[in-house]
C-alpha cells in the first residue's frame, strides 16, 4: 500500500497545532490555581475569574488586566505573572526544547518537527540551534534592557525594588506582555509617568520591536549582518513594513493628536509620544499617554495597529504584518491584471495568498461576532469602547480605554477565549477544532459567479 505523503505533513502539522493549544491551555489553567492562593494577592482572597484573565492576559501575552497588577498581586502573584509573560512570549515547546539540549537529552525528528511549528521555522534543518539562539537571545536582550531601565528605575524606587521593576517591565515589554508594576503611583497608569523620558521610551519601544520582529529575522540579521540584499523574503518584508508602520505612525499620531493627547506637552514629549503610541499598539500593551485621551482619529489608528499586529514567529499577535503585506499586493496585482505576486524580485505562492486571507477573514469575523454580542449583553458600553477592547484582545495587544473592569462574567470570558485564539493565531485556531483530512475522490462540478 502506497504512503499518501501529500497528507502526512498537514496531518503532523494539526496535531502540533493541538498540542501547543493543550500546552497553553494548561499553563493558564496552573497560572490561575496558583493566583488564587490566599498569598498570591494582596486581599487574601482568590477570584477563580480574575485569576483565569490575568492568567490568560499573562500567557497569551496580552496586557488587559481586571486589576492593577501591583495593588491587587503580591510578590509572589506577580512573579507567577512574569514567568506567564516569559513563557508566552517565548511559547514552552522552545523553553522545554532548550532545557532538554542543556541536559543533553537527544531531540528526535518528532520533536524537531514540533520545534519548526512552534517557533514558525522556514525549515527543519538547524531547529535546535535555532532554539538556542532564541533562548540566549531573548535573556541576553532582557538583561540589557534592564540594565538601561535600572538607570532611571534604581533612583525612583531604590535599589532592591528599582532592580526588580526594571526586570519585570524588560521581560514584559521583550515579550510584548504589557504588564506594569506603576500602581505605585496610580492603578492602571502604565508608563504614563515616564511621558517625557528619553531613556526610558527608547528602551521599552526598543525592546518591543526587537521582540515584535521575529525570531527567523533575528537569526537572518545575526548571520547576514548589514547585507540587505542576502535577507530572506520574509526578513525582508517584516523589517520593511515595521520600518514603515513605525515612521508612518508617529506621523500620523504627531497630526492627530496635537489638540487631544499630546496638548500641553513640549515638542520632545510629543515626539516620544507619537513613537510610543505608534509601536505599542502591535502587541505591546504599554502606554505612555492616556489612551482614553486619544483622539477619534488616533483611537482608529490604533485599532488599525492592533489589527495588523508584529511578525510571525515573534512574541507579537495580530494578523501579522505579513499576511496584510501579501493580500495588499494581491489586490495590486488583481487590479494591473498581473498573473503573479512579486516582491523582492522573489513571487509568492498561491498558498502564501490563501492563508492571509484565511488569517484576516477569521479574525475580522471573530471581531465582529464577539463585539456583537457583547454589546448585546452590555448596550449601555459604547461601541467604539467595546469594538477597540476586542480588537486588544484579538491582537493580544492589552491597551484598553478603561472598559476592562466594567465587563460583566459572560464578557470577560469572551475576551479571555480571544486572547487565547490571538496567541495561537486565528488559523491555527481553527485547525484546533477542524474535522481530519479526507481525499475526496470526486470533485464537484465548477461554476463560476460574479465576485466585486
Amino acid at each position: 500500500m502506497a504512503l499518501d505523503l501529500n497528507n502526512k505533513k498537514p496531518k503532523a502539522k494539526k496535531s502540533t497545532t493541538r498540542l501547543i493549544a493543550f500546552g497553553f491551555a494548561m499553563i493558564i489553567l496552573i497560572g490561575s490555581l496558583l493566583l488564587t492562593l490566599p498569598f498570591a494577592n494582596k486581599s487574601g482572597q482568590g477570584n477563580f475569574l480574575n485569576a483565569l484573565f490575568t492568567a490568560t492576559s499573562a500567557t497569551c501575552v496580552t496586557g488587559l488586566v481586571v486589576a492593577d497588577t501591583y495593588q491587587n498581586w503580591t510578590t509572589f502573584g506577580q512573579l507567577v505573572i512574569l514567568c506567564m509573560i516569559q513563557v508566552g512570549g517565548l511559547g514552552f515547546m522552545t523553553i522545554g526544547a532548550y532545557i532538554s539540549v542543556l541536559l543533553k537529552k537527544r531531540i528526535g525528528l518528532q520533536e524537531r518537527e514540533q520545534l519548526q511549528e512552534s517557533v514558525n521555522a522556514l525549515e527543519i534543518a538547524g531547529v535546535v540551534r535555532l532554539v538556542k539562539k532564541i533562548v540566549q537571545g531573548a535573556l541576553c536582550i532582557e538583561f540589557l534592557g534592564a540594565i538601561l531601565l535600572a538607570l532611571r528605575f534604581v533612583p525612583r524606587f531604590g535599589t532592591i525594588k528599582g532592580i526588580y521593576f526594571s526586570l519585570f517591565h524588560a521581560v514584559s515589554a521583550f515579550c510584548n506582555g504589557g504588564f506594569d508594576l506603576m500602581g505605585t503611583d496610580e492603578a492602571y497608569s502604565s508608563l504614563v509617568a515616564f511621558e517625557g523620558d528619553v531613556l526610558v521610551n527608547l528602551v521599552i519601544v526598543t525592546l518591543i520591536i526587537v521582540g515584535g520582529i521575529g525570531f527567523i529575522v533575528w537569526d537572518d540579521v545575526a548571520r547576514n549582518k548589514w547585507h540587505f540584499r542576502r535577507y530572506l523574503l520574509h526578513s525582508k518584508i517584516v523589517i520593511t513594513v515595521t520600518f514603515l508602520l513605525t515612521v508612518l505612525g508617529t506621523i500620523l499620531f504627531l497630526i492627530t493628536e496635537k489638540d487631544a493627547a499630546f496638548a500641553g506637552m513640549n515638542p520632545l514629549e510629543r515626539f516620544l509620544g507619537a513613537l510610543f503610541s505608534s509601536v505599542t499598539p502591535r502587541t505591546a500593551g504599554f502606554n505612555s499617554v492616556d489612551t482614553a485621551a486619544l483622539s477619534n482619529s488616533g483611537k482608529l489608528l490604533t485599532m488599525v495597529m492592533m489589527f495588523i499586529g508584529g511578525s510571525p514567529g515573534s512574541t507579537a499577535g495580530g494578523v501579522k504584518t505579513t499576511s496584510m503585506v501579501v493580500l495588499l499586493f494581491y489586490a495590486v496585482a488583481m487590479i494591473l491584471n498581473k498573473e503573479d505576486i512579486n516582491l523582492f524580485g522573489r513571487r509568492l505562492t498561491d498558498e502564501v495568498v490563501k492563508k492571509a486571507n484565511a488569517v484576516v477573514v477569521i479574525n475580522a469575523t471573530l471581531t465582529i461576532i464577539a463585539t456583537v454580542i457583547i454589546m448585546a449583553l452590555q448596550p449601555l458600553l459604547n461601541f467604539e469602547d467595546v469594538l477597540f477592547e476586542v480588537l486588544s484582545a484579538i491582537g493580544t495587544a492589552g491597551m484598553t480605554v478603561g472598559i476592562t473592569r466594567d465587563l460583566n462574567i459572560i464578557s470577560r470570558v469572551i475576551i479571555i477565549v480571544l486572547m487565547y485564539c490571538g496567541r495561537l493565531g486565528s488559523l491555527s485556531f481553527a485547525l484546533v477544532f477542524a474535522q481530519k483530512n479526507t481525499s475526496a475522490s470526486v470533485r464537484q462540478p465548477q461554476e463560476k459567479i460574479i465576485v466585486g
